[in-house]
């Protein structure tokens, strides 16, 4: 297998001088031989000799240094307590929230300039590629929880731009629980374990979550998308992004303009099944960060565009909702999403903790072009980044960790602290005379390109604690989302309410719930309160007349709200499973993978054990991976069939498997649960026996099963059919 290395490695520096170039991130361009022979000069051999931090090499590190063969360890062992130090502080705080994440380098390149709304450096040019990390992450459990529980997934991406590093900190949800960042302790601490048991972990479903949500009916709308399948995405290659916040483009001449940010992946936005997400969990707890990795090791570079809304600042309030809103979209049907560039991620971390767990994210960090608005969730976003990098990475000096620093020269008067790094010439302060003046401000008359000035905008009011009228609709736009939603959407969202508040103890708050969302929808309230057992809500319980003016805030319904509509073209990284058994058709195997893997699909044979089988004409049939090493976990108290059907997005059955598959459980569970979550299925001549021996009676009566019974060849077209199957990713009407 051939590794495509994506940019040139970076590697660890000497300090830094200030007013010198950084050699910052990964990149394509930009430094000569003579840099890139002495960074390797610097940097730890792989292949050398072991040494000490101080550089010097040592000829034992197994055994402590003592008086003696059983005496006692001597003090002025170096080693050992150089050792020992470091792995006693090998630990930092993890995040408060986001702490379980994964991570990647790779490249934005814009398709056109955008000169006309911003003089943002990275959008200026078609095609001129600006290095990027991105982290992707979930926001309640810590860094040993699941990746595929029901939660908001982190997006963030750091942009290393000529003019300085730029962070657009987002999540796979364009909306928020919460208006005012001053909230967001509350929110935080009633989302997380409870304080008396620290449970449950990685999950929303307890009591103190949905008591705090049922007492702010802003959080509905965002509940909405939480309680969807948004929030058990099926990988971060297919998975949405959104700024989350209104910011501003600045163009070069001083105009703004209202800008909201997309990332939309090119294979598709898809997601898991609630019970898939669950088994998943039990099997491969890495299964996001695994296969992230994987597909940027196979050179399958996940790709997104970037897509923005776009909004004159004469059209501020011309909207029924409020653009600072949080718990607000700007529905595409008003607003359409105009694509702006592309984002190829092709290279993965060198070392886990030294960049994706230093990296630091910041709202604040942005450059000369956007600017920021009077969001109060975006405002407070911008101190609480910075404040708990400050605390996490050990002090202010985290900006010259390797996948932190800027591209940008760095020259600035700060000085000393915890991990200083940079070698300061000059005296540190401004202004100056012995310095030279150095380093200066650009101060005075027209700026040139590239220093950042603030947006002028004119403020006036008094100093009150009071959060404003126009963000007083907490429902309407819930009502859209729940009106876009395709009736197996609706159904997930209904089960997914269902259970999360059948896992809260204290009624009172169930019934608080059930009556925030009868100003969603009623028969949805409905609904869910007969399934978790409380008193349907009266009528007068109704207090707004929100189902009748739901629509007033845009349209009534928004398709591109709906999975349904997100789909991407073609196969490209699906892995399909191909269960075999002794006698199974050499040839249909070969055909399946011989025609998918050339649309771009990963295919594994799996059968009962490794190594090979007997073909039906005689020949072997390698197998990739044995059943057993695939099969699924249950969790307590939920009762789920044994099987690893969750690792595959589709499930083949060739002829002649029938009379030795039928009866092992594994295979028999396999395809069970690839049926239960609605996977497209290829049925083969006898193979049809395991599919009946699943409960799931005659293939030819199932959406999304491909069928040729016993002699009917297996020919192109039949292929190309099951790819287009594979195209839906799932049937959910099975």
């Amino acid at each position: 297998m051939t590794i495509n290395p994506g940019p040139p490695e970076h590697r660890p520096h000497a300090p830094l001088v200030s007013g010198t170039p950084n050699p910052g991130p990964p990149v394509e361009h930009g430094r000569d031989a003579k840099d890139a022979a002495l960074d390797a000069a610097r940097a730890p051999d792989p292949n050398g000799a072991l040494t000490t931090d101080q550089g010097v090499r040592v000829d034992d590190t197994d055994n402590s240094l003592t008086v003696g063969d059983r005496g006692p360890t001597l003090l002025e062992d170096f080693q050992l307590r150089e050792k020992l130090t470091h792995f006693d502080h090998e630990r930092i705080p993890e995040r408060v929230v986001h702490a379980r994440g994964a991570g990647a380098y790779g490249f934005f390149e814009p398709y056109a300039s955008l000169a006309e709304f911003t003089c943002a450096d990275f959008l200026q040019e078609a095609g001129r590629r600006t290095p990027v990390f991105v982290r992707f992450s979930t926001v309640q459990g810590p860094r040993g929880s699941a990746d595929t529980v029901r939660d908001v997934r982190g997006f963030a991406t750091k942009f290393y731009t000529r003019h300085g590093n730029y962070d657009l900190v987002g999540n796979n949800m364009p909306v928020f629980f919460i208006q005012d960042a001053a909230k967001f302790p509350d929110f935080v601490h009633a989302v997380k374990p409870e304080a008396p048991n620290e449970i449950p972990t990685g999950a929303s479903a307890h009591d103190t979550f949905w008591d705090f949500c049922s007492l702010q009916p802003e959080s509905t709308h965002m509940l909405m998308w939480a309680m969807s399948d948004r929030a058990i995405p099926r990988s971060y290659r297919m998975m949405q992004g959104f700024g989350v916040h209104t910011f501003r483009l600045v163009n070069a001449d001083g105009r703004g303009t209202f800008v909201k940010f997309h990332w939309r992946p090119l294979l598709g936005t898809h997601s898991q099944v609630w019970d898939e997400a669950q088994l998943t969990a039990g099997r491969d707890p890495d299964f996001h960060r695994r296969d992230l990795w994987e597909a940027i090791a196979d050179g399958d570079f996940p790709e997104y565009e970037l897509g923005v809304q776009l909004i004159p600042e004469q059209d501020e309030f011309a909207f029924p909702f409020d653009l600072l809103d949080p718990t607000k979209l700007v529905p595409e049907e008003l607003v359409p999403v105009r694509p702006v560039g592309r984002m190829v991620l092709n290279r993965n971390p060198e070392n886990f903790f030294a960049e994706t767990e230093q990296v630091a994210f910041h709202t604040a960090n942005i450059v000369p072009g956007i600017d920021f608005t009077n969001d109060p969730l975006l405002q407070g976003r911008n101190f609480s980044y910075l404040d708990t990098q400050l605390i996490r990475l050990g002090g202010p000096n985290f900006s010259q960790l390797p996948v932190n620093r800027p591209l940008a020269d760095v020259r600035v008067n700060h000085r000393d602290g915890h991990g200083q790094q940079t070698i300061h010439p000059g005296h540190g302060y401004s202004p100056n005379s012995v310095g030279g003046g150095c380093p200066f401000t650009m101060g005075g008359g027209r700026l040139p390109e590239g220093v950042f000035q603030h947006y002028q905008e004119r403020v006036d009011g008094r100093t009150i604690r009071r959060r404003s009228p126009s963000f007083a609709d907490h429902y309407s736009q819930a009502t859209l989302f729940w009106r876009s939603m395709t009736g197996w959407e609706q159904e997930h969202i209904t089960a997914a309410f269902a259970f999360e508040l059948g896992k809260v103890v204290d009624e009172e708050v169930r019934r608080r719930t059930v009556g925030n969302l009868v100003h969603v929808d009623p028969v949805l309230a409905a609904e869910v309160a007969r399934r978790i057992g409380v008193p349907e809500p009266e009528p007068a319980e109704l207090d707004a007349p929100a189902q009748e003016d739901a629509g007033a805030a845009g349209p009534l319904v928004s398709p591109a709200l709906s999975l349904e509509h997100l789909r991407g073209s073609g196969i490209r990284t699906r892995k399909v499973a191909v269960l075999v058994g002794p006698g199974a058709d050499a040839d249909q195997v070969r055909a399946a993978h011989e025609h998918l893997g050339a649309l771009g699909a990963t295919v594994e044979t799996l059968a009962a054990h490794g190594g090979e089988l007997p073909a039906r004409d005689g020949g072997r049939l390698v197998v990739d991976r044995p059943l057993p090493t695939t099969a699924s976990v249950l969790y307590d108290a939920v009762v789920v069939p044994d099987g690893t059907g969750v690792l595959y997005d589709a499930v083949i059955v060739p002829g002649g498997t029938g009379p030795d598959l039928t009866a092992d459980p594994d295979a028999v569970r396999f395809v069970t649960e690839a049926l239960r979550h609605g996977k497209p299925v290829a049925v083969l001549g006898s193979g049809a026996g395991l599919v009946r021996a699943a409960g799931a009676g005659d293939p030819t009566d199932l959406a999304g099963v491909a069928v040729r019974g016993p002699g009917e060849r297996a020919d192109e077209d039949f292929w190309d059919g099951f790819a287009r199957l594979l195209e839906r990713h799932r049937f959910p009407e099975r």
